[in-house]
């Protein structure tokens, strides 16, 4: 009895997690493949699921070493960085940290990104359309006829 619940196991095929759909969009962006092989699909799904646990469980072990509950990008980065093969690939696409992680946001002008970089020739930044001038502001009369 023990022996058919074990035969039984191995012959069923588990299904992947990811929707299989998206997936093969995805794989179709290249220009180079045209058509997607249900085998090379439930590889690249299985494969794909696999590194994203691997990449859950380093980026949790990270977590509990910082003494942390929640993963954040930081721990992720740090999981990424101690697996070489990992890192050769992926490093260069995750967002880089933010810099006052450590700091919560007292006020709203912290949040927001105030570039001092000057608009080309002929244009205008979009803070100066909803800005409002000292000097413009004239009441607006409305003909009620």
């Amino acid at each position: 009895m023990v022996e058919s619940e074990e035969n039984k196991t191995e012959t069923t095929t588990t299904r992947p997690e990811f929707p299989t759909g998206r997936i093969k969009r995805i794989m179709k962006l290249d220009k180079d493949t045209n058509k997607v092989n249900a085998d090379a699909l439930f590889l690249v799904s299985s494969s794909t699921e696999l590194f994203l646990r691997f990449l859950a469980e380093k980026s949790a072990e990270v977590a509990i070493e910082k003494k942390r509950k929640i993963v954040k990008l930081d721990h992720i980065r740090a999981a990424v960085k101690r697996h070489h093969p990992t890192s050769d690939f992926l490093l260069d696409s995750l967002p880089l940290p933010a810099q006052s992680s450590e700091k919560p946001a007292s006020d709203n002008t912290s949040a927001r990104i105030v570039t001092d970089k000057q608009a080309p020739a002929g244009t205008r930044r979009i803070d100066q359309f909803f800005a409002k001038a000292a000097s413009e502001e004239v009441p607006v009369l409305i003909n009620e006829s």
